[in-house]
């Protein structure tokens, strides 16, 4: 599968944005799909995840109740939207794609990665 995120841009703080990952390949809703970010000089890590069918949804504590993902399956495409935005979200963000059923926080357990969209919030 191949994945291709967009909608990362400059934003102040406390505002908004969507960002969308598209996806071609193999049929999409037997991914779980996650989201990640690396911001310059950290490590990779989770923002969330979720279920193939998109009833189940998991996020870090950083940014639960800021962000919010979604997926619609007839278009292939999965969504993280990001409210509140602060400016330690800075960051390149991808999506991901496991054929596993769980929501995994580790990236290792994704087999698939989109190029990334970057971020920045401005304080």
């Amino acid at each position: 599968v191949q994945l291709q995120a967009s909608g990362g841009g400059l934003v102040q703080a406390g505002g908004s944005l969507r960002l969308s990952c598209a996806t071609s390949g193999r049929t999409f809703s037997d991914y779980v799909m996650g989201w990640f970010r690396q911001a310059p000089g950290k490590e990779r890590e989770f923002v969330g995840g979720i279920s193939r069918g998109g009833g189940t949804t998991e996020y870090s504590d950083s940014v639960k109740g800021r962000f919010a993902i979604s997926r619609d399956n007839a278009k292939n495409t999965v969504f993280l939207q990001m409210n509140s935005l602060k400016p330690e979200d800075t960051a390149v963000y991808y999506c991901a794609a496991t054929v596993s059923s769980t929501i995994w926080m580790s990236g290792r357990q994704y087999a698939y990665w989109g190029q990334g969209t970057l971020v920045t919030v401005s304080s």
